[in-house]
């Protein structure tokens, strides 16, 4: 049975796959040609991240097709429910990038707080004749110890992020639709373990006591984080989202970095991707990264060596 990873799957992933007996396509194929690509060369399976979208026509058009596999978590690029309804099995690696994501996260936050995604584009620039001016503008960083940081969104990623939060000292608090309490567990080396338990805060008082903000939701119909929630947050917060774009509304983002309501921002991800705003992309209080959360080789070895096993589950015992 061949299997198409349209977007890439790790070698660990191809070795996996083999050892089953699937035979695995790297190619990448266009959009508009994978129809065609899928139905001529009797793909059974498609595996896709962000890149490839799998919609109903997609689906209606090649009968053959048994599985659609996502690389990641969200899964808001495939059409789950209607392919669910046509037979066909919907899988996806919500435990493997969830570390990777939290990391991302927190490099942003170190950051921003020493002002290093600005000094990494003026140093360059300006470091051999304005060292001084330079080392003055960024006198006043922060420390993360003591801080509180508030999660939106307490899934797997978002307990992960809690994890190395409270490992470096922080405060955390996070609200959660779904989940009313959690009990996380830290492991440090020498066998030795911390747990915490933590509860569930509402909406409004995250907004009001914390002092970085960091979202880690499914994609939304409306916004997260708009002129109402950004009015409620403490003066100088800052704010991440390595979630989903359009969580966030981009436009009232910028009205309160530039009156400093809002000391910094950090995006991985954006409203507009693949072609971000402009201005969101030039504004010099915001960290950027293109869509990275699970880009770590160590993060892709166990999205694909979890996608093979739960395709070897599926397809070889249909």
């Amino acid at each position: 049975m061949k299997i198409l990873a349209n977007d890439g799957i790790s070698d660990s992933g191809v070795e996996e796959l083999k050892k089953s007996g699937f035979e695995i396509i790297t190619t990448n194929v266009a959009q508009e040609q994978l129809e065609n690509y899928i139905n001529s060369n009797n793909v059974v399976g498609l595996l896709v991240r962000s890149a490839t979208t799998v919609r109903k026509d997609l689906i209606d058009k090649c009968p053959g097709l048994r599985l659609i596999g996502r690389g990641g978590v969200g899964m808001d690029n495939i059409d789950v429910d209607y392919a669910k309804s046509k037979g066909l099995a919907v899988i996806n690696t919500p435990a493997a990038s969830s570390h990777s994501v939290a990391e991302l996260v927190f490099s942003h936050l170190f950051s921003c707080v020493r002002f290093l995604h600005d000094s990494n584009r003026n140093m360059p620039l300006e470091g051999d004749s304005n060292f001084k001016k330079l080392k003055k503008n960024y006198s006043k960083g922060t420390e993360l110890k003591g801080k509180t940081l508030g999660i939106i969104g307490f899934g797997r990623i978002g307990q992960e992020t809690a994890k190395i939060a409270l490992g470096i000292g922080m405060n955390v608090i996070y609200y959660d639709k779904f989940i009313e309490s959690v009990k996380i567990e830290l492991d440090f080396i020498m066998d030795k373990k911390i747990s915490f338990e933590l509860k569930t805060s509402k909406l409004d008082n995250l907004l009001t006591d914390s002092d970085f903000i960091t979202l880690h939701v499914p994609a939304q119909k409306n916004y997260v984080i708009g002129k109402s929630e950004f009015e409620k947050m403490k003066n100088g917060v800052g704010i991440i989202n390595a979630a989903r774009g359009g969580v966030i509304d981009e436009s009232e983002l910028l009205k309160y970095l530039d009156n400093n309501k809002i000391s910094f921002a950090a995006l991985d991800t954006f409203e507009n991707e693949p072609t971000p705003s402009l201005k969101i992309l030039m504004n010099p209080k915001i960290s950027l990264t293109p869509h990275i959360g699970a880009a770590t080789s160590e993060a892709q070895d166990r999205i694909g060596i979890e996608l093979a096993h739960q395709i070897s589950s599926i397809l070889s015992n249909a």
